[in-house]
């Protein structure tokens, strides 16, 4: 027979019985050694032995299995084996040596190969009818047949794609054993692993063998699986479910999987699809309960559709999202979609636990995430509206769990259930659910809820999707983010078209219908335009977030508010996107750049939006960050110079070009103020040689436009840099601008600009017609003040020229000649006894003006009764002028400037004329400069002494020294009355320290910081900025160096040696003094700032210095305890507990914020937190050292003196001590070994302090049982749809999290800037964490959801979600992926709350 010579290969007859009988007994978890004769006998068959074989034994049970189905008449296998003496026992003995010879890690190919065949022709001997009865099938035998295409695929080549492609998400795992494909499959030491992979190579011949041998195993195990039940063999349906699950990655599939029915299994192309036809054959009838082989096959698929490699322990592992790995998880979801429509209500419980565990188990990484989202949105596809409702119900609890890595993947899965069409209430069954199938829901209830987070990344991520919706193309979504930030409620609908949504008022809910072509006004109790302002005041407090994702993300939110119209395009709202253009993090700005463009571009017609993207771009182009300075360039290279094009009055321009035309018109008129930033961007361009001959034409031909404005704007930047123009057209430019009484100031301003760039290129002729021109115009007195300044520098470019003389010769004639014309007016004016009377104030400063402007250039032609009559203005003196019309008095005995009947505004211009003149005479500056600071004290003129500021200020710059002297004088219009003049001041000063020409000398500081505490916000936070960002750069000792001595100057107290003993007078004592208990609050509010902007070095020093210089002086009773010294002394020790004087090494926390996971844990971020906690530790060694051996014997002593002085500043002394020692609670001993009463007190104080503590959380814990309602609260939570059902009383644990009271839920960090810390206990003590639980071994029995069998189960987030377990008897410890979750309801059964109230409680209630 063909049979019995296809075996005689396998030598039977020659096997000895021993061996078969040793083999049995060891039960094949060995290979036992055979003679060496036999050996080779048994492996001289090859490859073409095996094949025979097995198609031998195929076709005899092909033949077995029809005749049985017929009439059962034919001979079995098992006959004609026994027949030819042919033992089974010893068939499966000697199969069993070829497949535990492959099973070795350095077995060669033809041992896998044939290990493989053997393996195969096992297997198809159990799918043989019979195989039972003859003692074929073994446990183990089988277990390892069936693994085999793991041990013989070459480990070499997949282990190392693994160690490329894993990488743990994990915090815990041991980070020294390297990446494995699958922990129970390379139990061998590393070492003697990497030995064996060194002599093993394996060329493309050998893998194809291999690979051929593992698809004729696939092949069996399907056939095996068509015959062979499994119904009472769990853990072999386990095990091959785990087998097909990995075989899905062996090797890439070409063309795409359909799943249907196989007729014939060689017709399957490769061995991913055997692998899904496997899967497909454990979920029928034949392998037992289909519920808990769909539980096998969903939990196996569930790593794949993460990306995960999840072996049989610990936990999963991350793969690299690669082509080939998205390309299997993308069959796995298709084939679950293929199950659940072939299976129907049988497979849609396990969808849902399926989908209910990967939101569980998602991590925090972008990629993963949004792969996650997209499945679970296919996945999602299949189920009806009920079972949809119910998953959405579900996510809204799961939005609001303690982790924060589920709430960010809720906003992902949210995101992508918006871009599926809508379903329609009226599919849904029950109505309770019906309300949480709109996508109205989705955006209000569950993204937009996310605003308020803990979490910065889930705040940001919730605000990023909220502007993708307004890109959605669904209507109902655009409509629901209106509803949040647009106050109407009025809808109009179209005829047919059906809306529902929800309405929330006393906690009930509605649905409601809209009427075909009807107006539907919607009323609530609630205040829905409240709401909206409220939402939209939230959204701009986030765009100034502390975290910088939080900000990016709030702008993006912003930016799509605007463009689709849904908030009004007012200036505060684009304001803030502008302001975001000079954030201090670098991505923020280049976002904020980013988004303005991208309104700009929505709305190029918003002459609003055109100014917030001047506002925003332009100053960014002076910005310290180079890539931000190349955003910007590059910006307004696009939008402003590239559209510049040859005008043409037949062709009308563009959208384009009138856009920027427009933004230069508002350069030249309403944003004037940016030209200094603007003028910057054209010197970068001209070192770029941007400004090309064509483009100059092209500018100048727009200049007879009526936006020429723009034109002579850019002309008036490029021209200095541009070798040859047409100066034909700008010299009839210049002609019609002298003609012409109608042009605006800046057009004048900057054709003077081009005119004095051209005047090198001029001739003489030329020259002296526009010199004409110019003083002809001058003397008409008829410009303004801007004109003027620009018409005499352009005069003087027209007269420049390489000899200095030359040009000073020039300027002296034409400039001297104007100096005469405004000296005869001034003389006309003062020396005339009714020349005030009928004064022409206008006149008068244009001449004024004119007069300071021309006298920089020519100094020599400014005489004594020039000064003398520009001083008249100010005072009367004009008697004294009538009687020495030339020789002057050196000096007049000026105290001030007094009053005459001069304008304010002429004075305050004569201020200035005469400073110019002061500029070019060091002798007038002498003489002036007292008057000018005695006008500071007792002007009362704003404009006036606004003027004196700059003044001095800069004559500061020229005159350091003689200025240095009023330096005082400058710094007490810190405290002036006008804001205006503070502001001024606060500005100059801060120039005049970058630049050193001041310096930090005598009381500068302090009136200084003094602005920190102003009644005016925006000066106050002027002056942090000027601190922090300008100065402190600078010198970053400066706060360090005046702390100590701000606690006495602000306190007024100058009995200390060293302290406060610089000069001042009593009235500006009196002015800057912030002393007694009314300004407390302001002091504190600078030592605050201070101490926060200290280094840890310098809070320590600074802590060992006020130790010596202070309260060393009192308990050495160098500074009396006098009723000043007290409050000193109380101060001091106030300052000692603040927070701010805490080492930041010491009080940091070790992870991030409340709530914030890290994404992956690599050895960089362990080996800072382990050099952190090493640095904390030296750090806390080095401060405690220094605490006992200078701060202790100073705080003995003076608690000795205090008591016998009786004095209050004792319980401060107290309180300083209850605030150091919390760190040192069990060291108090120690410290304070030399007064024992002493520390006695102090852990008394300490006790109480902590019994406190605790009373309050237990206040609070008797608080929340008794308010907190028992369902969670899902109904107070706005816009909730549905009243919560109680939970079924079921007692098996599930993956449920908690449900806060959105009440109770912790305020997010911007909005908690107020809160007390006790809040913030109280909120912590709210919170509801995850309760573990270990699973009692045999609990479940296998099971994947711990519900009693036949007991249907609403499988929902808040009703029981069932936990997939994937291993016998393991516990939480060892396996993080069972999740045992209790809800509030579910919580075990303690001691009964009891809703009283403490007596402390009632007693602070009292007092409020």
């Amino acid at each position: 027979m063909e049979l019995i010579s296809a075996l005689q290969f396998l030598k039977l007859h020659d096997i000895p019985e021993a061996w078969v009988d040793a083999v049995w007994d060891v039960e094949f978890t060995e290979r036992k050694p055979l003679d060496d004769t036999i050996e080779e006998e048994l492996t001289a068959g090859g490859d073409k032995a095996f094949r025979n074989l097995y198609q031998c034994l195929l076709v005899h049970a092909g033949d077995q299995q029809q005749s049985t189905n017929k009439d059962g008449a034919s001979q079995s296998i098992w006959a004609v084996l026994g027949e030819s003496g042919v033992s089974v026992k010893s068939l499966v003995a000697v199969l069993s040596f070829f497949v535990l010879a492959g099973k070795a890690k350095a077995a060669s190919v033809q041992q896998r190969v044939s290990a493989l065949h053997a393996a195969s022709l096992y297997l198809l001997l159990l799918g043989i009818p019979g195989s039972i009865a003859n003692k074929v099938f073994h446990e183990v035998l089988f277990e390892t047949c069936l693994n085999m295409t793991s041990h013989c695929w070459p480990q070499d080549s997949g282990k190392k794609r693994k160690k490329d492609g894993l990488k743990s998400s994990q915090t815990e795992g041991k980070r020294s054993k390297p990446q494995r494909k699958d922990p129970a499959e390379m139990e061998v030491d590393e070492a003697d692993e990497e030995d064996e992979e060194e002599e093993l190579h394996f060329s493309g011949q050998d893998l194809k063998k291999i690979r051929d041998a593992v698809i004729l195993l696939v092949q069996s195990v399907l056939r095996l699986l068509q015959t062979f039940p499994l119904k009472d063999r769990t853990q072999s349906a386990s095990n091959i479910t785990q087998i097909f699950s990995k075989l899905l990655y062996f090797e890439p599939v070409i063309g795409e999987l359909t799943f249907t029915a196989v007729g014939d299994i060689d017709k399957l192309r490769s061995v991913p699809e055997m692998a899904f036809y496997g899967l497909q054959l454990l979920c029928t009838p034949k392998h037992g309960d289909q519920k808990e082989s769909l539980r096998r096959v969903f939990h196996r698929l569930l790593y794949i559709i993460l990306m995960m490699n999840k072996g049989n322990r610990g936990k999963p592992t991350l793969l690299i999202p690669s082509q080939s790995i998205l390309a299997t998880r993308d069959q796995a979801i298709h084939f679950v979609c293929h199950l659940v429509n072939e299976l129907k209500e049988l497979a849609l419980p396990f969808l849902q636990i399926l989908l209910q565990h990967i939101c569980f188990q998602m991590v925090e990484k972008s990629e993963f995430r949004s792969h996650g989202a997209q499945a679970v949105g296919m996945l999602i596809s299949q189920m009806t509206s009920t079972d949809y409702a119910r998953f959405v119900k579900w996510l809204y609890n799961f939005s609001r769990h303690t982790k924060m890595v589920h709430r960010l993947f809720s906003v992902d899965v949210v995101m992508v259930l918006l871009e599926q069409p809508e379903r329609s209430p009226e599919e849904c069954q029950d109505l309770e659910l019906a309300s949480f199938l709109p996508h109205k829901f989705l955006i209000q209830s569950i993204l937009f809820a996310q605003r308020t987070d803990e979490s910065p990344t889930v705040q940001g991520h919730a605000l990023a999707c909220l502007a993708q919706c307004l890109e959605l193309p669904s209507l109902n979504v655009t409509r629901a983010v209106h509803n949040l930030f647009s106050a109407t409620g009025t809808q109009t609908e179209l005829e047919g078209e059906i809306t529902y949504g929800s309405l929330s008022s006393h906690q009930t809910q509605k649905t409601y219908r809209t009427l075909p072509f009807r107006t539907v006004e919607i009323s609530s109790t609630d205040g829905p335009g409240c709401e909206v302002k409220e939402n939209l005041a939230l959204l701009l407090r986030r765009v100034k977030d502390s975290k910088t994702n939080v900000r990016k993300a709030a702008l993006q939110a912003l930016v799509g508010l605007l463009k689709h119209s849904v908030i009004p395009m007012s200036w505060e709202n684009l304001s803030t996107l502008s302001e975001r253009c000079r954030d201090p993090a670098v991505s923020v700005k280049k976002k904020a750049l980013q988004c303005v463009g991208e309104l700009l571009a929505a709305k190029p017609d918003s002459s609003v939006v055109q100014k917030a993207w001047l506002y925003g771009i332009v100053p960014a182009v002076v910005d310290s960050e180079t890539s931000v300075q190349d955003k910007a360039l590059e910006a307004l290279d696009q939008v402003l110079l590239c559209q510049v094009k040859l005008y043409s009055a037949s062709r009308h321009l563009d959208a384009s070009q009138r856009l920027t035309w427009d933004l230069l018109g508002l350069l030249c008129h309403e944003c004037q103020n940016l030209s200094q930033y603007f003028s910057r961007a054209f010197t970068i361009w001209a070192k770029q040689k941007k400004f090309t001959p064509t483009f100059i034409n092209h500018l100048i031909s727009h200049t007879e436009t009526d936006h020429s404005a723009g034109a002579w704007l850019l002309l008036s930047k490029v021209v200095a840099s541009s070798p040859r123009l047409a100066y034909d057209k700008i010299l009839d430019a210049w002609d019609h601008m002298v003609g012409s009484k109608d042009m605006s100031v800046t057009t004048c301003c900057h054709i003077l600009c081009v005119m004095g760039d051209i005047a090198v290129h001029l001739n003489e002729d030329t020259k002296e017609r526009i010199v004409n021109d110019l003083m002809s115009w001058l003397k008409t007195f008829t410009l303004s003040l801007e004109v003027i300044s620009a018409a005499v520098e352009t005069l003087y470019l027209l007269g420049r020229t390489e000899d200095i003389k030359e040009t000073q010769a020039f300027m002296d004639q034409h400039c001297g000649e104007l100096v005469t014309v405004c000296e005869a007016y001034l003389a006309s004016i003062i020396l005339s006894k009714t020349g005030t009377q009928n004064l022409n104030e206008e006149l008068m400063v244009k001449h004024l003006h004119t007069l300071g402007v021309v006298s920089l250039h020519c100094p020599a032609k400014i005489g004594k009764r020039t000064v003398l009559l520009v001083e008249s203005v100010l005072t009367t003196h004009s008697d004294k002028v009538a009687e020495c019309q030339e020789e002057l008095p050196a000096s007049l005995p000026l105290s001030q400037f007094k009053a005459n009947s001069m304008p304010t505004r002429v004075r305050a211009h004569g201020v200035i004329t005469l400073a110019k003149l002061c500029l070019q005479h060091e002798e007038l500056v002498q003489k002036y400069l007292p008057v000018f600071a005695r006008e500071l004290e007792v002007g009362t003129e704003v404009a006036v002494r606004n003027n004196v500021v700059v003044i001095m200020c800069d004559l500061c710059v020229r005159y350091t020294n003689i200025v240095d002297h009023y330096i005082p004088n400058i710094s007490a219009c810190l405290r002036d009355n006008e804001a205006v003049i503070r502001e001024q001041t606060l500005i100059m000063l801060t120039n005049l320290l970058q630049e050193e020409f001041v310096k930090w000398k005598g009381s500068l500081f302090f009136r200084f910081v003094v602005a920190l505490v102003d009644p005016v916000p925006a000066i106050a936070s002027l002056c942090e900025y000027c601190l922090l960002h300008r100065l402190l750069k600078k010198n970053p000792e400066m706060f360090s160096q005046h702390f100590i001595e701000c606690i006495f100057h602000f306190n007024s107290y100058t009995q200390h040696k060293s302290y406060n003993k610089f000069a001042q007078s009593e009235r500006e004592k009196v002015r800057f003094s912030l002393k007694g208990a009314q300004h407390r609050e302001k002091r504190f509010r600078i030592y605050r700032f201070l101490l926060e902007n200290f280094t840890d070095a310098q809070r320590f020093n600074i802590t060992n210095k006020i130790n010596q210089t202070v309260l060393a002086c009192f308990a050495d009773e160098e500074l009396p305890l006098d009723a000043e010294g007290a409050e000193v002394l109380s101060e001091t020790f106030n300052i000692l507990s603040l927070k701010e004087m805490k080492l930041r090494a010491i009080c940091a926390p070790a992870g991030g914020a409340a709530g914030e996971e890290p994404e992956e844990e690599n050895m960089a971020t362990m080996a800072k937190a382990v050099l952190q906690a090493a640095q904390k530790k030296v750090v806390s060694q080095v401060q405690k050292k220094a605490f006992i051996e200078n701060t202790v014997p100073l705080i003995i002593s003076l608690k000795n003196l205090l008591e016998q002085k009786r004095s209050p500043v004792l319980k401060d002394l107290m309180a300083y001590l209850q605030v150091t020692m919390q760190d040192y609670r069990n060291e108090v001993k120690e410290f304070f070994s030399g007064d024992e009463q002493l520390a006695a007190e102090v852990e008394f104080a300490l006790k109480e302090a902590e019994k406190e503590r605790e009373m309050e959380e237990q206040m609070d814990n008797c608080s929340l049982t008794g308010d907190a309602k028992p369902d969670g609260a899902q109904g107070s939570v706005q816009n909730s749809p549905v009243k919560s059902r109680p939970l079924l009383p079921f007692t098996f644990a599930t993956p449920q999290p908690p449900r806060p009271n959105p009440q109770f839920r912790r305020p997010s960090h911007t909005d908690r800037r107020g809160c007390i810390s006790k809040q913030d206990d109280q909120v912590q003590s709210k919170s509801i964490s995850l309760e573990g639980t270990v699973i009692p071994k045999g609990a479940v029995n296998y099971r994947a959801i711990s519900t009693p069998k036949g007991v249907s189960v609403n499988l929902t987030f808040d009703e029981g979600v069932s936990a997939i377990f994937s291993d016998r008897g393991t516990s939480l410890i060892g396996e993080t992926s069972v999740l045992h979750v209790r809800s509030n309801e579910q919580q075990a059964p303690g001691l009964r709350q009891w809703n009283v109230q403490s007596p402390l409680r009632q007693k602070r209630k009292s007092k409020i």
